[in-house]
């Protein structure tokens, strides 16, 4: 007998241990697309929700500078909005992720949440101060405060802000180093705080911290990957541009001199004219792989955009010299992505076959259903294949094995693909060819009412 269990639980966990209800609920930032914000949420719901540790409300501080800034302030804000929530969550059937849902838009609400109230403010953050909640920073250490009012340690307009007797404070660390804090208390239910909850609510401190952290460290590599493409750009266009500019400059010099014979001007203004369409061709490629964004991904029918690039001009008259054969199976559903780059992207692809075959060789073209998901579009060439070193590198802006190529094209492709959650499959063998395949996820065709 074979007994099969999810990674994740979709429903709250009636039974069980609070450990097991709490992993379970931070386990969803694991399986969801969730940002850094969305992950802090989910670690807030964790210690907010019953099923979790259960505290009525948690407040989030991000280090900033040499202060607290308030964040994210997750609960209700009143005895009466705690009724209204504790009635919506406790519906049955209902789930972690719609559980999650509801704290995110009780965060983004435009109006007198608990959010609104602390976003912004800040506390200070100082080695010689004592005041709390910037205290628990400098120790590093879980605070436990009681009777706050005659604590006189605590910032009063914390106090005012807070206006709790018993609250925690719990510091973001990571790799000794202070992120943040979250403060709990129990304003609503007026419950103990007890020594199992803030071991719990430690735990979520440090899963708090380690997101932050490694957020901060995706940062970092972005920017040097950033950089480090901005360094390859630089050589890449003073390689690109040199050549053409000299190249006009000279010739367009000749063109200055008295007495040149008609059949040498006409020689070197086509050499101007060619030069200056390689120049206008390096703009067009670099513009187009550096835009900021591609549009919003959209669902259409696909067929209609492939037929049109086929059926251009320009492209006809590069596939001249090679036998192509086009099938086209209808698409029951629509593909998802962004209609106008994916004309962009087919064009591509066959010039870069066009390229790599011989003369006299074939290209394939096919589109066809992979299944209910996925729609496939596949370019296929009778070219000399790619290397297992080059193909490691298909992918990466400026790497091309032609003499004059940009090495644009293909990251160009991806990108495409990867904004609208598409993948790329890429199947070569030496002296066979390559076939590149597309695969778009699709969504099922609105019918006309």
């Amino acid at each position: 007998m074979i007994e099969r269990h999810s990674f994740y639980f979709t429903e709250s966990q009636k039974k069980g241990t609070r450990e097991l209800a709490l992993l379970s609920i931070i386990s969803q930032s694991l399986f969801q697309p969730f940002s850094l914000s969305d992950n802090l949420i989910v670690i807030l719901t964790a210690l907010t929700s019953g099923a979790g540790v259960g505290f009525n409300r948690a407040m989030l501080f991000l280090k900033d500078g040499d202060s607290l800034r308030g964040e994210i302030w997750l609960g209700p804000g009143s005895v009466e909005e705690a009724r209204s929530i504790w009635e919506v969550l406790s519906t049955p059937g209902i789930g972690y992720i719609e559980v999650i849902e509801y704290n995110r838009s009780l965060v983004s609400k435009n109006k007198d949440t608990l959010t609104k109230r602390i976003r912004g403010l800040r506390f200070p953050l100082d080695e010689k101060g004592e005041g709390i909640p910037g205290l628990a920073e400098r120790d590093k250490e879980i605070l436990f405060v009681r009777d706050a009012r005659n604590e006189p340690r605590v910032d009063p307009q914390f106090l005012e802000l807070i206006a709790v007797d018993d609250f925690v404070c719990i510091p973001l660390l990571a790799r000794d180093e202070v992120l943040g804090e979250i403060v709990l208390d129990n304003a609503i239910t007026k419950a103990p705080i007890v020594s199992s909850d803030i071991k719990l609510a430690g735990m979520c401190g440090l899963i708090a911290a380690n997101d932050i952290y490694s957020a901060s460290l995706h940062r970092k590599v972005v920017e040097m990957e950033k950089m480090a493409a901005l360094g390859e750009m630089a050589v890449f266009v003073t390689h690109q541009v040199r050549n053409p500019i000299a190249a006009i400059g000279g010739f367009t010099e000749q063109l200055l001199q008295p007495g040149l014979d008609e059949e040498r001007r006409q020689r070197d203004l086509r050499i101007i004219r060619d030069e200056t369409l390689r120049l206008e061709n390096v703009v067009t490629q670099i513009s187009r792989f550096l835009k900021v964004s591609l549009k919003e991904p959209a669902a259409f029918d696909i067929n209609p955009v492939l037929v049109s690039v086929l059926e251009s001009p320009e492209l006809k008259a590069k596939l001249a010299g090679v036998r192509l054969h086009v099938k086209l199976a209808p698409c029951p559903t629509d593909v998802v992505c962004d209609p106008s780059s994916v004309g962009e992207v087919f064009r591509n692809l066959l010039e870069n076959a066009v390229e790599a075959t011989p003369e006299d060789g074939a290209i394939a073209v096919s589109a066809y259903p992979k299944n209910d998901r996925w729609f496939v579009l596949s370019v296929r060439d009778t070219g000399s294949g790619i290397s297992q070193a080059d193909r490691a590198r298909l992918f990466t802006p400026f790497f091309t094995t032609k003499e004059r190529g940009m090495g644009l094209g293909l990251p160009f492709v991806k990108q495409v693909m990867d904004s609208c959650g598409g993948k790329i499959e890429v199947e070569t063998r030496k002296g066979r060819g390559t076939t590149f395949r597309l695969l778009f996820q699709t969504k099922e065709r609105e019918r006309p009412q």
